[in-house]
């Protein structure tokens, strides 16, 4: 045998060895799809949970709107008038900006006596006009007058005392005799505590205003 059949394989001998040759592994899609799915569907839970727990915008616009509006006893001492000119229990109040027209509402009606002065009687549902320092055009709210219930129609800021108009009479009161709200059933005389009412008129509503 001759250096040159030493040195070079015969052909058939070198396609031998390449038949031999390790083949690349084709990808097993199957098992990646197998593998794949489940942390998809671990991607999902995890997203879902958390917009689950995340409040909306729109619930966070709603909540900061519901902080930042006034209460109705608030919007009285916005037009210089004393929040004790409603009772306790506001469950909910309207107001018109443009025009001044002001509601209040609550559970019931609601009356209570003021010691040594007048009795007052609130419908569920008030209404009324509300600019600075006044209330006019005033629906739902009463006075006693002797046997007789008299509708209150407007009220009235004079400096440091209210004016309380039921049409062709009134009567005067100090604002510091509604720095406080009166509550349903007991005025300012809840739980043993008993406040007088402080008149500027000897006989409130009998005087001519």
């Amino acid at each position: 045998m001759s250096p040159f059949d030493r040195t070079f394989p015969s052909h058939k001998q070198t396609l031998f060895l390449s038949s031999h040759k390790e083949q690349p592994r084709k990808p097993n899609l199957e098992l990646q799809r197998k593998m794949a799915l489940p942390l998809l569907f671990t991607a999902l839970c995890l997203i879902l949970m958390l917009s689950q727990s995340l409040p909306s915008s729109s619930l966070l616009q709603e909540t900061n709107f519901l902080d930042q509006n006034p209460t109705a006893y608030e919007i009285l001492g916005d037009y210089n008038l004393p929040k004790g000119l409603l009772p306790k229990g506001v469950v909910g109040y309207s107001l018109d900006t443009t025009t001044g027209k002001f509601s209040a509402f609550w559970n019931g009606t609601c009356s209570f006596s003021l010691e040594g002065s007048y009795q007052l009687r609130y419908k569920s549902t008030i209404n009324g006009y509300i600019s600075k320092g006044r209330l006019s055009r005033l629906e739902g709210v009463s006075v006693k007058l002797f046997f007789f219930w008299v509708d209150i129609i407007e009220v009235t800021r004079n400096g440091d005392d209210l004016e309380f108009s039921v049409g062709i009479a009134g009567a005067d009161f100090s604002v510091d005799n509604f720095e406080e709200c009166p509550q349903c059933g007991c005025g300012l005389n809840c739980g043993g505590k008993t406040r007088k009412v402080s008149k500027i008129r000897s006989n409130p509503f009998l005087s001519s205003s």
